[in-house]
């Protein structure tokens, strides 16, 4: 090494390549050791990953003949009930995002307000969120890279900065929901004894000793999430059993289109509430908590048929644990004076006045459901920040201090609004409305990135995207993108006011507008010319 430097030293002989290359194995000298597996180049070992090798399950894939050397065409192996369960877990870690307190609230209101009517739309609202998460899935797989680190090499430095920007924002706006949510079931299940801003700091608190499963194996943690879920499907299962919801209206509301203009609000409400943008971040680096060889082929289909599979098995539960809160609040009080005013603060009161006791009482069914779900929510929260932020900036920092600073971006923000907005139960609506406002925004910029990336053959090789499911996925995307569009401007017609704060959200919605517009148009024809248009206009 001494002499390496006395040769680095040395300006007249030294040549930047050859100093550049010292730096470099330097650098790889402090760094962990390389994969034993053979599938990272030393390249990528100075780069940020998902997992290490050394973290991923094995998944045994048997070979299959590869027609390019002699062995005949390549066919898909028999179904296997072990393999299927050796994938299972990415999956059910993304569905949390279907079930986290703002999708709670949201059904609840829906289920209130519009009663049966909206759950043909939550069925295919999940079935847009399912296709949209199997197309992270296949980048992850396909790639071995999730959406942060590709975005990160795709997109000129300010986008890629700007993107981050917006993948943050979103992820600390949803955390706030998920935190207050599970101190809301906190303060629910202690009788009112601890206030608001004491829940956020137990959640905040208990997430850390979660996410520390992972030290122990990644199966360890997709099981404590499976514990999760299953709390929420028995605790609000048993709530759909005890209110006893007519079945034929439910069946009714599932096959029967119906909307109205009185419940168009809440029917914007389910469809916006399905696609979180952080969850696209996720569930793109959660798939590579397998040790899959992205070389061969056949390997990256049979992994995409078993996580295809999976994932559509969550959501098909998530789906079921959404249904029971709509049908469940629909049958106490569609139509009633409370309609409107039901939250997640006073929607276990409200049941309880309702329904009563029984057996247990329906309130503190309410709370462990609402814990399990903010629990899991926050954790994958703070799991989702820690792929967005080593992804984008490209940090490879230990993944506690990554979870540390993760959670400060949103812990603080989270007890100051609890603090301020544990006055009412009007203002945490407020809050929500905000909040839900900070999401819709963030969507165009999870959702393009992640279609541009899929259909690029340089980026995905032959497991691009075919043009029907190009066209199939910006039309799921525009519907999404103009629903959320009409929920802003909804929300803004009614609270912006004067002249100036006009001008702003104009200026606001012009730069917002053309870097969609840029992400959409880039690398197309139709950019070039308009770039050439703009350098020659300024020559």
């Amino acid at each position: 090494m001494a002499a390496a430097h006395a040769g680095a030293g040395d300006g007249a002989s030294a040549s930047p390549a050859a100093a550049r290359a010292t730096i470099e194995e330097e650098a790889r000298a402090l760094l962990p050791a390389p994969s034993p597996d053979g599938y990272e180049d030393d390249d990528e070992d100075l780069e940020e990953r998902a997992y290490e090798a050394a973290e991923k399950v094995i998944v045994c894939i048997s070979d299959v003949p590869d027609p390019e050397s002699g062995g005949g065409e390549w066919a898909a192996p028999p179904f296997s009930w072990r393999k299927l369960w050796l994938f299972t877990g990415p999956g059910f870690l993304m569905s949390i995002a279907f079930l986290d307190p703002g999708n709670l609230e949201g059904d609840l209101q829906a289920g209130a307000v519009a009663g049966d009517t909206l759950l043909w739309l939550l069925m295919w609202a999940t079935a847009m969120g399912l296709l949209v998460q199997l197309l992270a899935a296949r980048l992850g797989v396909a790639t071995g890279r999730h959406l942060a680190e590709l975005c990160r090499d795709e997109y000129p430095d300010w986008a890629r900065r700007a993107l981050w920007l917006m993948a943050e924002v979103a992820m600390v706006g949803a955390d706030i929901q998920e935190v207050i949510g599970s101190a809301i079931a906190i303060k629910i299940l202690s009788r009112g004894y601890l206030p608001l801003w004491a829940g956020v700091v137990i959640t905040a608190l208990d997430c850390f000793i979660f996410l520390s499963l992972e030290n122990y194996g990644v199966r360890k943690l997709e099981a404590v999430f499976a514990i999760l879920i299953a709390t929420m499907a028995v605790s609000f299962a048993w709530m759909f059993a005890d209110t006893k919801p007519n079945g034929k209206d439910l069946l009714i509301g599932i096959l029967v289109p119906k909307l109205s203009s009185r419940t168009i609000r809440q029917a914007v409400g389910v469809v916006g509430c399905v696609i979180m943008p952080h969850n696209v971040f996720l569930h793109s680096a959660l798939v590579q908590s397998r040790k899959i060889d992205q070389n061969k082929e056949y390997q990256v289909r049979e992994a995409l048929r078993y996580y295809s599979i999976e994932s559509t098995i969550a959501l098909a539960v998530s789906f079921m644990i959404n249904l029971f809160v709509t049908t469940v609040f629909a049958k106490g009080f569609y139509g009633s004076k409370e309609a409107g005013n039901i939250g997640l603060e006073n929607a276990g009161q409200y049941l309880q006045e309702k329904f009563g006791g029984g057996f247990f009482p329906i309130l503190y069914i309410w709370g462990i459901g609402l814990l399990a779900a903010g629990q899991s929510s926050t954790i994958t929260g703070t799991y989702a920040g820690q792929f967005i932020m080593g992804g984008f900036l490209n940090l490879r920092l230990k993944k506690w201090l990554r979870a540390l600073i993760t959670r400060s971006f949103a812990i603080v923000p989270t007890i100051v609004v609890a603090l301020f907005f544990d006055t009412s139960d009007s203002a945490l609506d407020i809050l929500n409305e905000w909040l839900n406002v900070l999401q819709s925004i963030q969507i165009p910029f999870a959702l393009i990135p992640l279609i541009t990336l899929v259909s690029k053959e340089q980026v995905m090789g032959v497991f691009k995207i075919g043009p029907n499911t190009q066209a199939v996925t910006w039309t799921v995307a525009t519907l999404l993108i103009t629903i959320n569009g009409y929920l802003l401007m909804d929300f803004f017609s009614s609270e912006i006011r004067g002249p100036l704060s006009g001008s702003l959200l104009c200026v606001a919605v012009f730069i917002y507008a053309s870097f969609v517009l840029y992400l959409i148009l880039r690398g197309t024809e139709l950019s070039e010319k308009i770039v050439k248009a703009i350098r020659n206009g300024f020559s």
